[in-house]
């Protein structure tokens, strides 16, 4: 629908919530009615891909959050200090609208959260995601990312191989 390129940026109040459709309906209402909510409290930041000026193509949140050393791969935890969690970032939701897809959005949005991570000041081992089914597991897998080992559809990776 759109050839123009996306910004990304954080949500603000100026841009329109209301017209966002991706196939997943509880993602929908969470951008309409929840995330200003989160994003208050300091649980959520989200970001938006903007399309011709002020739409909304797509979006997905990062909080901060902690990775059982145990629910690690043996091989990535041995090299780890032996503190019972290691820092993360989660992307809680990640969503594209209809209009939108097959375009790349998706891998773009998770390559710019993957940037923010590795950038951040706030020291974190890995962006994590909570995959929705094993689609969306097989999209963060094609992008790298590994599952745990006992929860397949909670997949990891390493900021230390991205580069910021």
């Amino acid at each position: 629908m759109s050839g123009a390129p996306f910004r990304v940026v954080p949500l603000d109040a100026a841009h329109d919530r209301t017209a966002f459709r991706s196939d997943s309906e509880p993602l929908n209402r969470y951008l309409r009615e929840q995330v200003t909510q989160d994003i208050r409290r300091r649980v959520a930041a989200c970001f938006v891909a903007l399309a011709n000026g002020q739409r909304i193509a797509g979006y997905y949140t990062l909080a901060s959050a902690s990775l059982l050393l145990s629910d690690l791969p043996a091989s990535v935890g041995k090299k780890l200090p032996r503190y019972p969690t290691v820092p993360a970032v989660r992307m809680g939701r990640l969503a594209v609208d209809q209009a939108f897809k097959g375009q790349g959005l998706g891998g773009a949005l998770l390559a710019d959260a993957l940037d923010r991570a590795a950038r951040s000041e706030i020291a974190a081992f890995a962006l994590m995601a909570d995959a929705k089914d094993k689609v969306a597991a097989a999209f963060y897998q094609h992008h790298g990312f590994i599952a745990l080992p006992d929860s397949p559809l909670t997949l990891f990776l390493p900021l230390a191989t991205v580069q910021p």
